[in-house]
């Protein structure tokens, strides 16, 4: 006699039903639930797209590069509106530009770098405290960046230097001009009409202010 057994097929492709893997989720959420850890399952949702890094920090390229070409080029003839500079001030281009002015000046020195941000953080407080006392009205945020966008003279003449240095008077020359320089982009900014005959109250210390910072270009 022959027994003939039927076998139950079983489907082993590894496909698994939609409804057993929710009652499976369904379970394994209730038990982490039930010991609270249900949030652990929790998926947030953000409609919102990320939004690049420089949008997220706040700075802009285009107004930086418009703000170096109003220093390197100051004369109103120019057609720059120079305004710009201390009407819409900004935290990372100056920073940028001091940066660079310490790597340029103190290659090899990197140790230095916080020194000559706190003099470009305490020289322009000072700067601004004396202009706020002198009847002017502008900002310490202002005057930061005033500050800070004008050293970029020095950096051109601190580059220059090492090309010119078998003319001493072409040196000296180059290191004048670019005190003066840098000292007229920021005077012409921080001072006001209103200051009448006490211009040069200001002027003079924004002077000795750059003065420094080209003395720091041989080490500190």
């Amino acid at each position: 006699m022959e027994f003939v057994t039927s076998v139950p097929t079983m489907d082993v492709s590894g496909t698994i039903s939609g409804e057993g893997v929710k009652q499976r989720k369904g379970a394994f959420s209730s038990a982490l639930d039930n010991r609270g850890y249900g949030w652990l399952l929790e998926v947030e949702e953000d409609d919102e797209e990320l939004k690049p890094l420089l949008e997220e920090l706040d700075i802009d390229l285009t107004d930086i590069y418009y703000k170096v070409r109003c220093v390197m080029f100051p004369h109103p003839s120019l057609g720059f509106n120079r305004s710009v500079l201390k009407d819409s001030p900004d935290f990372w281009g100056p920073l940028f530009v001091i940066l660079l002015f310490s790597l340029v000046s103190l290659y090899g020195q990197f140790h230095v770098i916080s020194w000559i941000l706190t003099i470009w953080l305490g020289g322009s407080f000072l700067i601004f405290v004396l202009t706020r006392v002198l009847g002017a009205e502008v900002s310490y945020g202002q005057t930061l960046g005033v500050i800070g966008y004008s050293v970029i003279p020095l950096i051109i003449s601190v580059t220059l230097l090492p090309l010119i240095s078998f003319v001493p008077l072409l040196n000296l020359l180059v290191k004048i001009l670019g005190v003066v320089w840098a000292s007229y982009s920021a005077g012409s900014l921080l001072v006001d009409q209103e200051l009448g005959q006490k211009k040069i109250l200001l002027l003079y210390p924004t002077f000795l202010l750059y003065v420094y910072f080209f003395s720091l270009s041989t080490g500190v």
